[in-house]
């Protein structure tokens, strides 16, 4: 790791959540700054008393700094996004009350960063949490406006003060508004996303998964064999198997088709309980089933095979109590830079060769 890698890492973390209540901080300092660079500007001009300039630039910085150490120790001290926010903005209008206090002529200008108080909070206050600044921010400022012009009429004239609060209370009540309805279309739009997110993988388990016996389907299980002959393009070491229930249209016709979906789904269960960490079972069409032996000698996939047709017969089946459930087996070795397609053609010809020759056996291609 880079020297400027651990040093943004020591900064700002590697929680993403973090790093985003971290950069809604970096956004308010870059606004800090500018409003910094222009109330010095007031005081170069001789608009604005340099001693409370300096004295509100200073408790401006401190709070941005130890709002930096609460983010930073939020997940430790268990401080939420919308709380921090709403302190912030507490913090912030504050900053504005005091900077429309000593602004002097310029002062209604302070006015439309109270405003944008509120709009940051759209992005991480709940909407009563918005509306509440709101209401905070115009009884502060209007608490301000009142005391300026109770104590100093000549230079805050009661008149004007009114107006401006006026102003000022249509353009928070209106702001506010709008970011509580911005703030529901951003969690309709969350709650979409997730649910679109739930409908693609559903989909995606439908398009990769047999729904009767929870196996892969053909078509992937097409995808898969292509992915085999990528990772040994010389072909060797993969084994394909067959494997066809046997009688099963008379489990249907005696016992019904509900029966029937129960053998397919308790085969199912109980050969993949049989299998190696990397052999892939998947539904081929009805009641035939291709297996998939990776990195397996015939002598290994004959002896899962075997394993797996151990327990099938003494597995138990809902409404099939009475009969033994048994499959035959046509097993080929790939051969080298054979295709898949080859393989499964021999396995299935042995297959048939299983079925001819009474059943309930494994044979070899």
């Amino acid at each position: 790791m880079t020297l400027l890698r651990r040093l943004a890492v020591l900064l700002i973390g590697n929680d993403p959540g973090l790093r985003r209540m971290l950069q809604y901080w970096g956004a308010t300092c870059i606004l800090y700054v500018a409003c910094i660079v222009l109330l010095l500007a007031q005081v170069a001009e001789g608009m604005t008393d340099p001693v409370a300039a300096h004295r509100l630039i200073g408790y401006g910085g401190c709070g941005a700094v130890c709002f930096y150490l609460l983010i930073r120790a939020s997940g430790r001290i268990g401080l939420r996004p919308d709380q921090l926010a709403v302190s912030q903005a507490v913090f912030s209008l504050v900053c504005s009350m005091v900077a429309y206090a000593i602004s002097g002529p310029l002062r209604t200008a302070m006015l439309v960063m109270t405003v944008v108080v509120i709009v940051f909070c759209m992005f991480a206050a709940r909407p009563r949490q918005t509306l509440l600044l709101a209401v905070v921010a115009l009884a502060g400022m209007g608490g301000t406006m009142f005391w300026l012009q109770a104590t100093d009429p000549a230079h805050f004239p009661p008149v004007t003060e009114a107006i401006t609060f006026g102003y000022l209370a249509g353009a928070l009540l209106s702001t506010s508004v709008l970011s509580v309805e911005m703030s529901k279309l951003r969690s309709r739009l969350k709650q979409r996303r997730i649910e679109l997110s739930e409908a693609l993988d559903t989909i995606r388990v439908l398009a990769t998964v047999d729904d009767l016996t929870s196996l892969v389907n053909r078509r992937h299980m097409h995808e898969v064999l292509a992915a085999e002959e990528r990772r040994q393009p010389e072909g060797r070491g993969s084994c394909i198997a067959l494997l066809d229930i046997d009688f099963f249209k008379r489990v249907n016709d005696q016992y019904g088709h509900a029966a029937g979906d129960a053998v397919l789904r308790s085969f199912s269960t109980t050969a993949r309980s049989c299998l190696r960490a990397n052999d892939v079972l998947a539904r081929w069409g009805g009641e035939e089933f291709l297996l998939l032996l990776p990195d397996a000698t015939l002598d290994d996939a004959r002896m899962v095979l075997e394993r797996m047709a151990e327990r099938v017969h003494t597995m138990p089946v809902p409404g099939v109590e009475k009969r033994r459930i048994s499959f035959s087996a046509g097993l080929a070795a790939r051969g080298a830079s054979e295709p898949f397609a080859d393989a499964i053609s021999r396995a299935d010809k042995a297959l048939y060769q299983a079925k001819e020759a009474g059943r309930d056996r494994i044979v070899l291609a």
